[in-house]
């Protein structure tokens, strides 16, 4: 690590405060979705699919940025991203008709999807392989707050004042942001500008790589997919904006509980069980909402997809940061891309469902396939080593 800039905040802090700030923005919306629909003056479907937007384009940004932060850096990527995401979100709060919030919720997903990765790739190059984890796990206490505030203060400051003031103050704070993040130092890493389809090959060349992106995919349209329609469907079950906001920021306090007890048990778990865990608990919360939208159930599963996101999800990006060491910034950028557009598909296809007030059948379907997923997750990562060949370890 560079000790030419010296800082009196830890490294994991900063990258903790980053990725609050992202998931806040994140956040923020789905509990807006329908006063956002209610004041454009809108179908619902359009706002979920701006929302939807924001997510495909944070995907499919994920390449790009793995590239960037190679050629310039993981702080100056994150910096600069973030301080063109603020302009974007604050623009956001003028939108007046759907495509517009489309347009400026979308490249404010793309520029807030850098700040992720980087943060994951900057602990992949500065923490040793057999702690990864631990702070893998302390990097999602900020997604955890980041979440749970969101969820609560979007809600109430869209039924009480307007939804376009979260965008606006999600916006200055990324800007101010990445003002402090100069005090970050960057990793002592090999960021060459080399070709950028020499480290897409090496992932295209390794099976268990392309199946950790798969399970990215399909994680990020079974628990994203779950908690971004967990408000509307709370509130076509008669619940107000307020009371949907405040159950689903308890997904954020129960991501922030479980991280604790992920970090330490990943130290004496072995990490196949962690999949399996955050797996049942996946199903568990998606069965539960196919059941029933009201309150008392969605708190519930809100506390079982925080435990899946704690246990299954930071379990697998920690195995992105392992599986092939020598292009590890496209891995992470690839599963974060894989994540997101997953999360966007689902959104896509629950628009004209969640119009129609579906949302019996949308969890269902996330349900159904929690169980291949995370069978298949657990049983490859059990026979998995560090010491594969094919793993590039150096």
């Amino acid at each position: 690590m560079s000790t030419s800039t010296e800082t009196r905040t830890s490294p994991i802090r900063l990258l903790q405060t980053a990725t609050f700030v992202a998931t806040f923005d994140r956040f923020a919306m789905p509990p807006m979705l329908v006063a956002i629909s209610l004041d454009l003056g809108v179908p619902l479907g359009d706002v979920v699919r701006a929302a939807g937007a924001y997510f495909l384009v944070y995907g499919l940004s994920q390449p790009v940025w793995g590239s960037v932060s190679d050629r310039f850096g993981r702080v100056p990527t994150m910096r600069w991203t973030l301080f063109l995401a603020g302009l974007c979100s604050i623009a956001s709060a003028a939108a007046t008709t759907a495509p517009f919030l489309v347009t400026t919720r979308g490249l404010a997903g793309g520029l807030f999807g850098a700040t992720y990765p980087a943060a994951l790739i900057y602990i992949g190059d500065t923490v040793r392989a057999h702690v990864r984890q631990r702070d893998v796990a302390r990097l999602m206490v900020g997604v955890a707050l980041g979440t749970a505030l969101a969820s609560v203060g979007a809600g109430i400051v869209a039924d009480l004042l307007t939804w376009r003031l979260m965008f606006v103050l999600t916006g200055l704070a990324a800007v101010v942001l990445a003002l402090g993040l100069g005090g970050l130092p960057e990793p002592e890493s090999e960021h060459h500008g080399g070709s950028f389809l020499r480290p897409i090959g090496d992932v295209g060349r390794s099976p268990v790589t392309l199946f950790v992106l798969l399970c990215a995919l399909a994680e990020g349209a079974i628990l994203l997919g779950t908690i971004t329609l967990l408000p509307p469907a709370m509130e076509h079950a008669g619940a107000s904006t307020t009371v949907a906001g405040l159950a689903t920021g308890v997904y954020g306090v129960s991501v922030f509980a479980f991280s604790g007890f992920v970090g330490r048990f990943s130290q004496r778990w072995h990490p196949s069980w962690l999949i399996a865990l955050g797996a049942a608990a996946a199903f568990a919360a998606s069965l539960a909402l196919a059941w029933s939208q009201e309150v008392p159930v969605a708190v519930l599963a809100a506390v079982l997809l925080g435990l899946a996101w704690t246990a299954m999800h930071s379990t697998l990006q920690t195995w992105a940061t392992e599986v092939l060491p020598i292009a590890r910034a496209t891995v992470v950028s690839f599963f974060a891309g894989s994540l997101f557009i997953g999360s966007s598909l689902a959104a896509v296809v629950a628009s004209g469902l969640a119009d129609e007030g579906r949302y019996d059948v949308l969890f269902a379907a996330c349900a159904v396939l929690a169980v291949p997923l995370g069978a298949a997750a657990a049983g490859i990562r059990a026979q998995w080593s560090r010491s594969d060949p094919s793993t590039g370890q150096p």
